[in-house]
């Protein structure tokens, strides 16, 4: 994302990242994508944190109706939403990622300080399930889904998802946006002592917890202080909503920048504006509907990292294979992103059938991928409208890039140089992958 791909965002100056792809290849593109991601939004980022909150609630108010509840924090997202927008989205999540990342460190102390050693959690933990590694036929996340299915999901969530991107569209400069990026890359590290090894422990106070999304809600209510737990639970719920916020933002966005402004041209940002608050409340009914059905799945993540496995791989195709090869061509990469929609919906239509059940969903999202880059490869070599010139010389990454990169980043401290920042970040992440292999 910092490497290749945020300047060339920066400097196309779009507003969406669909509209990115309009520059890159078509309008079909754009179009395409835009509401691929409009359903992403709904689906993942709004339903998802939907039903996070619900289950927070559910144990404030374990007899209230689960669609009372998710319908309330869905009312509690719009109230700022609508009026604020993106401005109050960035404000409030500021103030809650701090308070959460102090709450979850509190949480993870206490709730080892009560289980007296980790030889206790040792007893009653597979040694497998400390292991980031797992073997092949891993039911849950088999090495290979790790390496290759749960990487293009994380480049798509952190590279061309409009509800992340966003806030990298509105850095000052370039430096700004690839230190953002880097810094949240960075507070993800320690969420493995935070929020994970504190699931863990959590096996050994409550063996019988029907489901893990249950974990950490239980463990705030049971071992903190009162006063603490009502600090953390409204800034859990807040920062709940604030996701939603964002989510919303970026859904309606999309909808007024990709369709409603190229539909009505003349009209004013007055009234672009205003159409976006009436597809949020539009989008907030469709997120409620769908959080309901969360209630089905294993777990959130599983639920999460299904949706996305899906329809990932089609996206990945046309930004890779657009931003290093200058022989793809709009007319491939809107064939290549229908035929993995396409190939997508078979395979979850029929995902009952034995050979398609039998394939891990993160080994689905590394097999679409490369289904959907050879329709993309064989479509451009058979297209006789090859990309312009002002494409190739503005939109694909070559090494001149870097070098240029290089030349720009020789006059700021080592601190403030992207690639020493992302070395480092590099080499962390690997000593704990390592430690937990």
């Amino acid at each position: 994302m910092s490497l290749f791909f945020i300047p060339f965002y920066l400097s196309s100056k779009i507003y969406t990242i669909p509209e990115f792809l309009e520059k890159r290849y078509d309008r079909r593109s754009r179009m395409f994508f835009s509401a691929l991601t409009v359903l992403s939004n709904i689906a993942v980022d709004i339903a998802g944190t939907l039903y996070g909150g619900y289950i927070v609630a559910k144990l404030v108010l374990p007899d209230v109706d689960p669609i009372l509840i998710i319908s309330l924090l869905a009312v509690a997202a719009a109230i700022y939403t609508i009026p604020g927008g993106l401005t109050s989205v960035i404000y409030t999540e500021l103030i809650q990622t701090i308070l959460l990342l102090v709450a979850s460190a509190v949480v993870a102390y206490a709730t080892f300080a009560q289980i007296g050693s980790w030889e206790n959690v040792l007893k009653v933990t597979p040694s497998e399930m400390l292991s980031l590694i797992r073997p092949i036929d891993d039911p849950h996340l088999p090495w290979t889904g790790l390496v290759f299915g749960v990487t293009l999901i994380g480049f798509y969530f952190w590279g061309t998802n409009q509800f992340m991107v966003q806030r990298t569209l509105s850095a000052i400069d370039l430096n700004h946006a690839r230190w953002g990026s880097l810094f949240a890359a960075l507070i993800k590290l320690p969420i493995l002592f935070m929020m994970v090894l504190p699931g863990t422990m959590a096996r050994f106070l409550y063996p019988d917890l029907p489901k893990g999304d249950m974990v950490f809600p239980t463990l705030v209510f049971d071992i903190l202080p009162v006063g603490l737990v009502g600090l953390v639970i409204a800034g859990l719920l807040a920062a709940m909503a604030s996701s939603m916020s964002a989510a919303l933002n970026s859904a309606s966005t999309l909808l007024t920048m990709d369709y409603i402004r190229l539909i009505k041209p003349n009209w004013t940002s007055d009234q672009l504006v205003k159409a976006g608050k009436v597809i949020t409340f539009f989008l907030l009914i469709a997120a409620i509907f769908t959080a309901t059905q969360i209630t089905k799945f294993d777990s959130l993540f599983t639920y999460v990292q299904m949706v996305l496995s899906y329809l990932v791989p089609p996206i990945a195709v046309v930004f890779i294979w657009g931003i290093f090869w200058k022989g793809a061509t709009a007319n491939a990469a809107f064939v290549s992103m229908v035929f993995g929609v396409l190939t997508a919906a078979i395979l979850l239509f029929f995902r009952d059938i034995d050979f398609i059940a039998n394939i891990h969903y993160l080994h689905k999202a590394p097999l679409l991928f490369v289904l959907s880059s050879l329709v993309l490869i064989i479509c451009s070599k058979l297209d006789k409208n090859k990309p312009s010139l002002d494409v190739k010389e503005n939109f694909i990454w070559s090494i001149n890039y870097f070098k240029e990169d290089m030349r720009n980043l020789k006059s700021l401290p080592w601190y403030k140089n992207y690639i020493n920042l992302s070395i480092l970040l590099l080499i962390v992440t690997a000593v704990l992958v390592y430690l937990y292999r």
